[in-house]
Parts: C-alpha cells; sequence; structure tokens
C-alpha cells in the first residue's frame, strides 16, 4: 500500500526536494532517535520511520496546519512519531539526537517574496537563519550525530563556513540538476558532528533521469488534499 500524505489544498506542498533528501538519508543505517525539523505534512520522518522502523522519531513543526498535517499523516500511516508544536530555535531540547535531518526554508530573503504566510515560512531563510540553525542543531546532537539536510546549492560556501564554525563536518555532498544543460539547483548535504573525515562528492543527481523515475517509485506516496 502506498504512503498517504495529505497536503493543503492551497500553500506549501512538499516537493521532490524532499524525497531526494529521504532518499540520500536512506543511504545510511538510521537508528536511535531522529528529529525532523520543520516537518511540514510529515513526509521525510514519516518515509524515514516506514523504512527504519527501529528509529524514535520526533518532529517539529512552528505552524499549526502543518503540525496537525505531521500528526494526521502519523497516524494515518501508523507511525509512531511524537511531534511537537514549537519554534526550533527557541526551544531546548533535554534528548539529545543520533540524526537530525530537515529541508528548511532556503531561499534567500533578498528574493520578491511570496504573501502567503505559510509558504513565507516554508521557503524563506529569514525564519531560520542558518548560523542560529547549525548552532541549535549542533547543540542538540549527540557528540557523533549526523545532521543530514538540502538546500539551495548556490549558498554552498555560505553553508560551508557555518557548518565549520559548530563542528559539523561535511561528510557526503551530492548536487542535484534540473537536467544535463542546466545549472545545479539543490544540494544534498551530510555532515557529522566532530567528524575528521574528509568530503566525499558523489555523482549528480538529475531530475529527468531514470534513477529519480525509480526513485518515485520506491518512495510509493500518494498525495491527498485535507
Amino acid at each position: 500500500m502506498p504512503t498517504k500524505i495529505y497536503q493543503p489544498e492551497k500553500g506549501y506542498r512538499y516537493n521532490s526536494d524532499t524525497l531526494f533528501l529521504w532518499d540520500f538519508i536512506s543511504q545510511l543505517n538510521l537508528k536511535g532517535n531522529v528529529l525532523d525539523i520543520g516537518s511540514g505534512s510529515g513526509i521525510l520522518g514519516i518515509l524515514l520511520a516506514r523504512d527504519f522502523p527501529n528509529i524514535k522519531l520526533e518532529s517539529v513543526e512552528k505552524q499549526e496546519i502543518f503540525h496537525k498535517l505531521t500528526q494526521k499523516n502519523s497516524e494515518i500511516n501508523n507511525i509512531q512519531n511524537k511531534n511537537y508544536l514549537i519554534d526550533f530555535l527557541e526551544t531546548d531540547f533535554s534528548n539529545k539526537y543520533d540524526f537530525i535531518v530537515s529541508n528548511p526554508p532556503f531561499y534567500k530573503s533578498t528574493v520578491v517574496q511570496s504573501e502567503n504566510t505559510n509558504l513565507n515560512i516554508a521557503r524563506y531563510n529569514q525564519h531560520l537563519p542558518i548560523d542560529s540553525f547549525f548552532q541549535k542543531v549542533s547543540k542538540a546532537l549527540k557528540p557523533r550525530g549526523y545532521f543530514i539536510f538540502c538546500y539551495d546549492s548556490k549558498q554552498f560556501q555560505d553553508l560551508a563556513i557555518s557548518l565549520k564554525k559548530f563542528h559539523l563536518q561535511i561528510e557526503k555532498v551530492r548536487f542535484v540538476y534540473p537536467n544535463l544543460q542546466k545549472n545545479s539547483s539543490l544540494i544534498l548535504i551530510q555532515t557529522r558532528k566532530n567528524s575528521k573525515s574528509p568530503i566525499t562528492f558523489l555523482p549528480p543527481l538529475i531530475s529527468d533521469s531514470d534513477e529519480v523515475k525509480e526513485l518515485y517509485i520506491k518512495s510509493n506516496t500518494l498525495s491527498l488534499c485535507k
């Protein structure tokens, strides 16, 4: 049976970025405590918990509409998910996590922004500035914990500088391209706290490739309107 994901008719809806990130994360053997930051509809954490049933999943979301969707989608797919309606940056976590994952808002606030509040919070990084974001992630991770996320590839240099500041070593990188004629639009990054491993640059992921078609089939999701 497909994994059913309810989404709002209007406003932010998950897209291929999240599925690319899910597949990227899935190359690791997830175990222990996993935190999904900015869960939206809950799809990222739900797919990971489906594929790695022994993890202990928690998620945070500061928009009530998406908090409720995460809860609903977790329940209908029989996923155990401690789901918090909180602002990640304003919360102190007593638990420390083995894995933190996120598809955060990453468009720069200098571009023309949506007037839709839900879309605005979900898309633009003024709502989750990278230094504040990475500092909080580092504090919430176990000493050798992983942080895996996606971002706008044009900001890779800024990301690398900020991650290093907070002892999050980049271990793997994969650039995503719409097709072979266009520049990269997305970057998938795996980091580990206090790691000394060198960076591995994986082969590019091409959005119109057979690999991506197989990825969509493997995700086995069904989107429904709320």
